[in-house]
């Protein structure tokens, strides 16, 4: 740890001046009252164009893309990529969706897609499977930003033999960041997210311009790589795809790109937007980030360039990827720079931590607590029982880490984009039609969600030694298919279920079964800041004007 010195002492400070602009976020732009989701939920639902890109941006350009990317790269090589274009081809697939849900959301209160749900098909059971969906996908993905914030710790040695020394500095980095979210809600996210993207940007910029030049320019790491991929017993390893998996890199990069505003997190941050066009801004400069997403992507091939080597897994013979970019920060960058670099991995673990632990909150408060424990729950109470459950989300999240193996939360993640994916028909095309039957929705959305389960139970992992569960690759010969290429699970599955769910809506509508009342308007979808027309129920519910 000694020669690590100078990397922990930076890393230290820029950690502990963002904790405490997280306490202090409670005090900026402070409301009146924060006991209520709105506020302390939303942040008062006030942002502008700006706190909304790097909220947002903050959110989904998290600490394990920044080690999770170039570690593919440095490890299967092209395929890695798919990570670039499905966060260029989100942005228009999202563009009118996200405006229409901001709206309707403005015009009623909603504070989560669930309460969408319920009052667009009239139905608390399909409200309750998506809020359960939404905070089971949701779970993993707080996990993974504490494995960004552990390959850091372990690059610099801040390690123990025993689990309790080896993850005491999670536990306490998670204990500050529970603090300061409870206290301060999105606005602390928020705050942070200005200082966590300056530097990520900065270490991304400089290691582009200056790794290329200590490892002898771009050619010669594009060598470096391609010697290696070609000594790879992997024949879908390379730097360029081959045709076994360009359908895996297709539909995975189409599937991550529908899946990635359906997370609870992403609407969280879109829906504290204070109008439609902060929506549309942001969905027209947030590919800004994909751009800084390919230049991460190639620091795997610097990796490979500068002989980096992984440190060893948490099991017997594997290593731990994630270390790719910390060791490679640390063996190019001076000490001082390291630091920052790591405190840029850190910080870049703490709002999407933060957003996604107050959207799975919000998930229960609202659409479980609310709707099944205490119906007449004052706002007081919601925002309450919200941050104690934030809580113990951020717990949760800590014990996977600390009592699962960590690769393991990461084939989970993969299962999440796939989970979320299956709240597509109800959540996404719900915003443009009421025509699938809410009754052909719950039951698409078991068959997806079996039909998904069955297909990761035969997804093996070599690398790890799981018959199951090994990821999101499915070999097309389970289908009887003549061939060695595999597809994206979640691609396969959400067809399925919007199938179902079209099919099952043609037979409940032909035995004329009740459809319920649709709780909004076609006016509603079109919504905007001091619109006068809030829902007068929700007004009177949570002790809010009727009118802005």
């Amino acid at each position: 740890m000694s020669e690590h010195i100078t990397e922990i002492v930076v890393f230290t400070l820029l950690f502990l001046l963002v904790s405490g602009m997280g306490f202090v976020a409670a005090r900026w732009r402070a409301p009146k009252d924060m006991e209520h989701l709105d506020e302390w939920g939303l942040g008062g639902r006030s942002f502008g164009g700006w706190i909304t890109w790097f909220l947002v941006g903050g959110d989904l350009y998290t600490a394990y893309t920044f080690v999770a990317v170039p570690a593919l790269i440095f490890g299967a090589g092209a395929a890695g990529f798919f990570a670039v274009p499905y966060t260029i081809v989100i942005y228009p697939l999202f563009f009118l969706i996200l405006i229409r849900l901001w709206s309707v959301s403005h015009r009623h209160g909603f504070v989560t897609p669930a309460d969408f749900v319920r009052s667009r098909f009239d139905s608390p059971t399909l409200a309750l499977l998506i809020a359960i969906t939404g905070i089971v996908a949701t779970m993993p993905y707080i996990a993974l930003q504490l494995i960004g914030i552990e390959a850091v710790l372990k690059t610099m040695g801040v390690t123990g033999e025993s689990v309790l020394a080896r993850h005491a500095p999670i536990i306490i980095a998670f204990a500050i960041l529970a603090a300061y979210t409870y206290q301060s809600g999105l606005r602390a996210p928020a705050l942070i997210a200005f200082v966590k993207d300056t530097l990520i940007y900065i270490v991304i910029l400089v290691a582009v311009i200056y790794l290329p030049y200590k490892l002898g320019g771009w050619g010669s790491i594009f060598d470096a790589a391609e010697a290696k991929f070609n000594a790879s017993p992997n024949p879908n390893d390379g730097i360029t795809l081959n045709a076994n998996n360009q359908i895996q890199y297709i539909t995975l990069a189409l599937g991550s790109a529908l899946a990635l505003f359906l997370y609870p997190h992403s609407i969280t941050g879109v829906l504290a937007s204070k109008n439609r066009n902060v929506i549309k801004r942001n969905m027209s400069a947030l590919p800004a980030y994909s751009f800084l997403l390919g230049l991460l992507a190639l620091l795997g091939y610097a990796a490979i360039a500068s002989g980096v080597k992984p440190l060893p897994g948490a099991r017997e013979g594997t290593v731990d990827s994630n270390t790719v970019v910390p060791l490679l920060f640390d063996m190019q960058f001076p000490a001082w720079f390291a630091g920052v670099a790591f405190a840029a991995i850190g910080i870049g673990a703490l709002v999407p931590a933060a957003i996604m632990s107050i959207a799975a909150a919000n998930l229960f408060t609202r659409n479980i607590y609310k709707e099944y424990l205490r119906k007449d729950a004052s706002p007081a109470q919601e925002a309450k029982v919200s941050k104690v459950t934030s809580l113990v989300v951020k717990v949760g999240a800590v014990a996977c880490i600390v009592f699962l193996d960590p690769q393991f939360s990461i084939d989970l993640q993969l299962i999440g984009g796939i989970i979320i994916l299956q709240t597509a028909p109800a959540v996404a095309l719900g915003l443009f039609t009421r025509w699938l039957h809410r009754d052909g929705l719950i039951v698409g959305w078991v068959v997806g969600m079996s039909l998904s389960m069955w297909m990761l139970w035969q997804i093996p992992n070599a690398a790890t030694g799981k018959a199951h569960f090994g990821g999101s690759a499915f070999p097309l010969s389970e289908f009887g298919f003549d061939t060695s290429r595999t597809i994206y699970v979640g691609f396969i599955t959400v067809i399925v279920n919007l199938l179902v769910a079209a099919v099952v809506t043609l037979i409940l509508r032909a035995l004329k079964t009740p459809e319920g009342v649709d709780g909004t308007t076609q006016d509603d979808y079109f919504a905007d800041e001091g619109d006068p027309r809030i829902d007068k129920d929700v007004a009177v519910a949570t002790d809010r004007p009727s009118s802005t």
